[in-house]
C-alpha cells in the first residue's frame, strides 16, 4: 500500500494520477482533509481516508498499512509548518509505515535565505531521527511560482521584480511523474535525492527575453528595490510574513541557492524535463 497526503493539491493529485498508471488502484491510498474532494478517486478503487494534520489520531488511521508514505509538504511556514510535519512523521511511526518520502526542495539547508528551505531542512532532520528508511525529494523550484510573479507582465509588458539570480524552474507534471516512478519502486534513493530540476537555471532577465520571443511583443525587465517590492506586496493585502517570504525568494536566488541543474529528473522520467519556455507558452495561451 502506498499512501499519499495532500492528494487533492496541485502536486499530490498529479502524483496519484501518474501512480495509478503504474500500480493497481487497490495499492494506492490517499489521506485528505476533505474526503468529498477525492470521491472520484474512491470511485476508481483508491482507498480514501480523512487525515488532518491537526488531528494526529486521524493521520494514524489514514496511514494504516502503508508500506510507503508520500508526505507532501504543507503550505505553511516556520514553526507551524515544521510542527505539522512532526505530527505526520510521528503518526507514520505509530502506524508502522515502512518508508517515508517527503517533498523537500532544492536548496534545503538550515542557513538558507528562503524560509521554506529552512523548514525543509528541519523536516529532513525529523525524518532522519525516526530510524525509518526515508527519501527527501529535493524538488526544483516550482515553475508555477515564476508564472505567478509574471502574471502582471501579461498586461504591463514589464517584469517589475527585485534583483534575482538563476533559478532552475521545474514543472509540477515532471516532478509528479518522477515521484510516481520512485513510489512504484522503479528507482530508490536513501535520504536526500540530487536536485530534481528542469533543464536550465534562468534569471528574470532571461525570462524577459523568452517572453518577448514567445509573445512577439517587447517584454522589459525592471529591477525593483527590495523595500518597494515588499511595500507593494503589503499594499495588495498580504500579511507581513507572506511579504517577507516572497522577498526571501529573491534574496535566496541572488545567493545562488536555486542555481543547480541536475540530470536526475530527466533520468527518472526518461526524457528531458519541460522547458520554462514551454510552460510559459502553455500558461499564457490559456
Amino acid at each position: 500500500m502506498i499512501i499519499v497526503t495532500g492528494a487533492t493539491g496541485e502536486l499530490g493529485r498529479r502524483t496519484v494520477e501518474r501512480l495509478l498508471q503504474r500500480v493497481p488502484a487497490d495499492r494506492v491510498g490517499v489521506s485528505v482533509r476533505d474526503p468529498r474532494k477525492a470521491q472520484d478517486l474512491a470511485d476508481r478503487g483508491v482507498r480514501v481516508r480523512q487525515g488532518d494534520f491537526d488531528d494526529p489520531a486521524s493521520l494514524v488511521h489514514s496511514f494504516e498499512g502503508a508500506e510507503q508514505l508520500l508526505l507532501v509538504s504543507l503550505d505553511r511556514t516556520g514553526h507551524e509548518c515544521v510542527s505539522g510535519h512532526r505530527t505526520a512523521i510521528d503518526a507514520a511511526v505509530r502506524a508502522g509505515v515502512g518508508r517515508i518520502l517527503y517533498t523537500s526542495q532544492m536548496g534545503a539547508a538550515h542557513d538558507a535565505r528562503f524560509q521554506a528551505c529552512r523548514d525543509h531542512a528541519q523536516t529532513e532532520d525529523l525524518l532522519s531521527a525516526t530510524g525509518l528508511p526515508w527519501t527527501a525529494l529535493r524538488n526544483g523550484f516550482y515553475a508555477s511560482s515564476a508564472l505567478q510573479f509574471l502574471e502582471p507582465t501579461r498586461h504591463t509588458g514589464d517584469i517589475a521584480l527585485p534583483a534575482d539570480g538563476p533559478v532552475a524552474w521545474t514543472g509540477h507534471d515532471d516532478l509528479a511523474e518522477a515521484t510516481a516512478v520512485i513510489l512504484a519502486e522503479e528507482a530508490r534513493f536513501e535520504g536526500p535525492t540530487p536536485p530534481l530540476t528542469g533543464p536550465a537555471a534562468l534569471d528574470f532577465d532571461t525570462v524577459a527575453q523568452i517572453a518577448t520571443q514567445t509573445t512577439g511583443r517587447p517584454i522589459t525587465r525592471t529591477v525593483l528595490p527590495d523595500d518597494t517590492f515588499h511595500e507593494q506586496v503589503l499594499a495588495h493585502g498580504a500579511p507581513a510574513p507572506i511579504a517577507d517570504l516572497m522577498l526571501s525568494i529573491f534574496t535566496a536566488a541572488r545567493n545562488g541557492e536555486f542555481t543547480a541543474v541536475d540530470s536526475t529528473l530527466a533520468e527518472l522520467i526518461g526524457r528531458e524535463p519541460t522547458t520554462f519556455r514551454t510552460q510559459l507558452e502553455r500558461a499564457w495561451a490559456e
